[in-house]
């Protein structure tokens, strides 16, 4: 049984007070929560499980603050969890099957360019031509699904691409896009939670305590994004695609 200390407290927390700053705007706040509870040495289905944990109580609260300022179309929003989790639960059968090498080399090649559009696209608004209703909601469904497959096969940054995807190629408002995302995100937290919780992989008193923290980083990342949200979200995605493309880098070319 893992022993939980105060300094695990102190380094686990900020880390994931930031992380909910990040993925209240952006996404992609697993990327820094996840390497702390694994840095303070809980086993990989503990550090996940509490980590879900904390996330949705975070997630819970950025997700009311879009909702309240008129962010989440839900009608949108109901068909893209749909075709999330049908892709996440493809990508997850295909992780078993194939290598993930060969999933994260196609990312080192793919987050440049995914990179240079954000960098590009200066302010993230609505087409000037936005598509018809039901094409606007085929397209969010079909990046639901594709994004759930990434999710369910690799995962790191999820919310970002899912963001990214429903603004490029949807032609959604950087608002909508973003109260879609957190609605998917929260939806597929309390899936995965559920699932570690019954087989208890949650460390409760250390994922409680950070889910506070997660929860004013969530709140604070939240109301920032409602007052600037064009300005602050292409910074941090910028941000948060870098340590993406890091981090793959580093697994498979320096630590593999």
């Amino acid at each position: 049984m893992f022993t939980v200390l105060p300094v695990h407290f102190l380094i686990v927390c900020p880390a994931v007070f930031i992380a909910g700053f990040i993925d209240a705007i952006a996404g992609g706040g697993g990327l820094i929560t996840l390497p702390a509870y694994l840095f303070i040495g809980l086993p990989s289905h503990n550090a996940i499980g509490t980590n879900k944990l904390s996330s949705a109580m975070g997630t819970v609260v950025s997700t009311t603050e879009f909702a309240l300022d008129g962010f989440i179309n839900w009608k949108l929003s109901v068909f893209c969890i749909l075709t999330s989790l049908c892709g996440s639960f493809i990508g997850s059968n295909l992780a078993l099957l194939l290598p993930d090498r060969i999933f994260s080399i196609v990312m080192i090649v793919l987050l440049p360019f995914i990179a240079l559009y954000v960098l590009k696209n200066k302010k993230f608004r609505i087409s000037d031509n936005p598509f018809a209703p039901v094409k606007t909601l085929v397209i969010c469904m079909i990046c639901a699904f594709f994004v759930g497959m990434y999710d369910g096969f690799y995962g790191p940054g999820t919310g970002t691409f899912m963001l990214i995807s429903l603004t490029a190629l949807a032609r959604l408002s950087l608002n909508e896009a973003a109260g879609t995302t957190k609605v998917i995100n929260l939806t597929a937290n309390l899936t995965a939670l559920a699932v570690f919780l019954f087989n208890g992989k949650v460390i409760w008193n250390l994922g409680l305590v950070a889910g506070i923290f997660s929860i004013a980083g969530h709140f604070l990342g939240a109301k920032v994004f409602v007052r600037n949200g064009t300005k602050i979200a292409r910074p941090v995605i910028i941000a948060v695609l870098v340590i993406l493309f890091s981090k793959i880098v580093i697994e498979r070319f320096v630590a593999g």
